[in-house]
């Protein structure tokens, strides 16, 4: 079958070489990708005429060569969903960031600390080693020697009083250690 198949590509396919490559110079607008487009074309030609010997094969092929144009152009079109991951902060134009939402974000990431810095000692360690670096609650339970559920209990809890020091807007940062120390103060009651 593969010396039957060789000899219909060379007799069948082969001699519209020069006629496929005008075809394609006329309808293809990248004169660099001519070659590659005979090679991808020729492959798939061979491919389907394994399957079955078409009956018309110069229509076959100046079809198939229509048909891999249009995919070829229409796989340029498409717009890569993957993720990117975080862009490198000289990407960002000077001039999409204003001045007052960079002092803003400044602000709240001061107000973000200094409310991290006032957790607990062992809800501030739990907090850091989930969210930050991302553990597994069991792997954090594990490295700290806790049970998950105490895990569960300090994260509740550190991005409570996270939260409320954020969103208190101006309000200074000490209404934080009493909140923490209240809720320290009720942990150590129970």
């Amino acid at each position: 079958m593969q010396a039957t198949l060789d000899h219909w590509f060379v007799t069948e396919v082969l001699p519209h070489e020069a006629a496929l490559l005008r075809y394609l110079h006329r309808h293809w607008p990248h004169p660099d990708d001519i070659h590659d487009l005979r090679q991808e074309l020729y492959a798939r030609v061979y491919e389907a005429a394994a399957k079955g010997l078409p009956l018309q094969p110069k229509a076959f092929l100046f079809t198939s060569a229509r048909h891999l144009m249009t995919d070829r152009l229409r796989r340029s079109k498409v717009v890569s969903i993957a993720p990117m991951g975080d862009f490198d902060p000289s990407y960002v134009l000077v001039d999409e960031v204003s001045p007052e939402r960079w002092s803003g974000g400044r602000q709240t990431l001061k107000r973000l600390a200094a409310a991290f810095d006032q957790l607990p000692d062992r809800c501030r360690e739990v907090v850091w080693l989930r969210r930050v670096e991302e553990l597994s609650q069991k792997d954090v339970a594990r490295r700290l020697g806790i049970s998950e559920k105490t895990v569960e209990k300090h994260i509740a809890k550190g991005m409570r009083l996270l939260a409320d020091a954020l969103f208190a807007g101006d309000a200074p940062c000490p209404a934080t250690t009493s909140l923490a120390d209240s809720a320290d103060a009720r942990h150590h009651a129970d």
